[in-house]
C-alpha cells in the first residue's frame, strides 16, 4: 500500500477547493481533511473531514491533526466584496498568510498555495500586488517545501452566478488559448481538475525548496500524479 499523505485543505469552498475533494474520492495515498468558515458539501465518495471553525481557531485544529502539508485555495474577488479593497486583502493577503502562518507554528512543513499568473509586489495592479505580497510573505515563512502556483483564468463549474461577460470570457477562453504562445503561454486557462491534481502531485513531493508553478509547470505536475489503483 502507498504511503498516506495526511493534507489540510483550506478554500474548500472555492472552484480549487471543490476540485480537490473531488479529486481525493477514491485514493487511499491521501488522507483529506478540510477547514472552513462555513459548511460546504462533501462529494460523493469522498472519505475525508471538514472542520468548520473561526480561522483564528483554525491554530487549534491544525495543532490536532498535524497535516504534513497545508493547500491554500483561499480567495475572493474585488467583485464579490463590492469594490472594497481592504475586504479583498483581509482574504488574498491577511487569511492566507496568518493561515501559513498558524501552520508553520503547528508543525506543518511544505505548504501549496493558490495564486495568480502575473502576481507581482511591485505591480500598479492592486489584484496582482497583494497576490504577489503574499506570495513574498510566504517565502518567509518558514516552509521546508513550498510550491506557488499561478494559474491563468481558471475553468470549471461554479457555484456562484457569473456575470454575462465573465461566463462568454470562461466559454471563450479554449480558443484564445491557441492564440497565447512562447511567453504568453503562461495566461493560458487553467481547468480546476488539472490544478487539482497537481496539487495532490505536489503534496507528495518531498524534496525541500520553494518552487513556483504556471500553465506548463502546472501540467507536467499533473502528470506525476500516480493513477488511481484497481
Amino acid at each position: 500500500m502507498s504511503e498516506v499523505t495526511r493534507i489540510a485543505l483550506v478554500g474548500a469552498t472555492g472552484l480549487v477547493g471543490r476540485a480537490v475533494m473531488e479529486a481525493c474520492v477514491g485514493r487511499e495515498d491521501v488522507r483529506l481533511v478540510a477547514l472552513s468558515r462555513r459548511e460546504a458539501p462533501i462529494p460523493k465518495g469522498a472519505r475525508m473531514e471538514m472542520f468548520v471553525a473561526d480561522p483564528a481557531n483554525w491554530g487549534d485544529v491544525l495543532q490536532d491533526l498535524r497535516p504534513e502539508v497545508l493547500v491554500s485555495a483561499l480567495g475572493t474577488t474585488i467583485r464579490k466584496v463590492g469594490g472594497d479593497k481592504d475586504a479583498f486583502r483581509a482574504v488574498d493577503y491577511d487569511l492566507v498568510v496568518d493561515t501559513a502562518r498558524m501552520a508553520h507554528e503547528a508543525g506543518v512543513e511544505r505548504m501549496i498555495s493558490v495564486s495568480s499568473v502575473g502576481a507581482d509586489p511591485h505591480s500598479d495592479n492592486f489584484y496582482l500586488k497583494t497576490k504577489g505580497e503574499a506570495e513574498k510573505a510566504l517565502m518567509k515563512a518558514g516552509f521546508k517545501r513550498l510550491d506557488i502556483l499561478r494559474p491563468g483564468l481558471l475553468r470549471g463549474t461554479r457555484t456562484a452566478d457569473l456575470r454575462p461577460l465573465e461566463g462568454l470570457g470562461r466559454m471563450a477562453s479554449p480558443a484564445m488559448d491557441l492564440l497565447l504562445r512562447g511567453k504568453y503561454t503562461k495566461y493560458r486557462s487553467v481547468h480546476a481538475s488539472l490544478m487539482a491534481e497537481a496539487i495532490l502531485a505536489l503534496a507528495m513531493r518531498k524534496q525541500q525548496g520553494k518552487f513556483v508553478h504556471e500553465h506548463e509547470g502546472l501540467h507536467r505536475a499533473a502528470k506525476l500524479l500516480p493513477a488511481l489503483e484497481g
